[in-house]
């Protein structure tokens, strides 16, 4: 017979900066005496921090009251705290909100910016951002968007209602539209449907396609091409693997622009080095409300840089970030006619990429 898992009660502690404490249910097996053992062990912060913490009281149980460092790991538990956060530099660009209501929030998020705390961007995030900005601190995110990629992220204002709209994405009953700013390769036939098995490892920085069943679908569309050798791409996951669209695009041989680990990792870049942003825009969201019945059409007012304004995008020791509301007026100049012919699948393997073709200025 199975344990049956205990219900964490609700924190004691508020939400510090729109980021929550960190909640920790004590082990059921294990060769800790006391609670102050076990955060030693499973915190790489130091002894001397931990023991800090609980001198200052600030490990607490859930009548909120502090946790003595000896008391005995009993198996079940729960214990809370807030982590010491180093100071993040600040990301200047602004987190727009493109639609609201009672049950969702949808934010169009900049370059850089993470979607929810995780490593060193913690503060730095969408989800804490507008938690304070917005006042919601129940607020939650459906899905996430890649830190360096730009554009709408939705996100739920009812804990209880979270799961229904994760499953939108889980069950793909939402569609999803990005931009992206590549090399034009004339040789290559477009729009074309990329299939292919995609792995992404703990630990490793970059996603890699494998032999296998493909797990991974990504619709590539030419937008518009241009005589400096750029290209304006229009780009539709049927799925949602890690990186997929930069793995598909670079294994294409069209690498999207800024992009720090494909086709090749690049030196990570300095805290504050908001230059060259990755050109990677989740433009439209189009789905049925789960809670609602309503439908949503709804489409980011960021623009590429690199598109608008390549020089300024390439420029050395121009910190341009990322393109907002105020460039709204060219965000659509040439939308281009998207090609209809040749509609063939193809599977793409990392042994059959086409040759690099020219982008100018990289």
């Amino acid at each position: 017979m199975s344990r049956r898992r205990r219900t964490a009660p609700p924190s004691p502690l508020p939400q510090r900066d729109g980021v929550d404490p960190v909640r920790v249910r004590l082990p059921g097996t294990g060769r800790w005496a006391t609670v102050r053992d076990h955060l030693v062990a499973r915190f790489p912060v130091g002894s001397d921090a931990v023991d800090g913490m609980f001198d200052a009281g600030l490990v607490v149980g859930a009548d909120g009251r502090p946790v003595p460092a000896d008391a005995p790991c009993e198996p079940g538990l729960f214990v809370w705290f807030h982590r010491e956060l180093p100071a993040e530099v600040p990301v200047p660009f602004p987190l727009e909100v493109v639609y609201r209501d009672e049950h969702i929030v949808v934010a169009d998020k900049p370059h850089f910016l993470a979607t929810t705390p995780r490593g060193s961007h913690v503060t730095q995030s969408a989800l804490a951002r507008l938690r304070r900005e917005l006042g919601i601190p129940l607020l939650g995110a459906a899905h996430r968007l890649d830190r360096l990629t730009a554009g709408l992220v939705l996100f739920t204002v009812r804990p209880e209602e979270r799961g229904a709209y994760q499953t939108l994405f889980r069950d793909r009953l939402i569609h999803k539209e990005y931009e992206a700013v590549a090399p034009h390769d004339p040789a290559l036939s477009l729009p074309r449907t990329v299939r292919s098995r995609i792995v992404k490892e703990r630990g490793v920085l970059t996603a890699r396609e494998v032999e296998g069943e493909p797990n991974a679908l990504s619709r590539i569309e030419l937008l518009e091409h241009r005589a400096d050798g750029l290209a304006r791409y229009r780009l539709v996951p049927g799925t949602g693997q890690t990186h997929q669209l930069r793995v598909h695009m670079s294994a294409l041989g069209l690498p999207i622009l800024g992009d720090p680990l494909y086709p090749e990792v690049a030196d990570p870049a300095p805290a504050g080095d908001f230059r060259r942003p990755l050109q990677l825009l989740a433009r439209e969201l189009e789905f049925t409300d789960p809670v609602t019945g309503a439908r949503h059409r709804l489409r980011s007012r960021r623009t590429l840089a690199a598109w608008t304004s390549y020089e300024e995008w390439a420029a050395e020791g121009h910190v341009t970030g990322d393109r907002g509301a105020g460039n709204r007026a060219s965000q659509d100049r040439a939308t281009g006619a998207r090609a209809t012919a040749d509609r063939g699948i193809v599977d793409r393997s990392p042994a059959h990429r086409p040759p690099m073709p020219r982008a100018c200025g990289q």
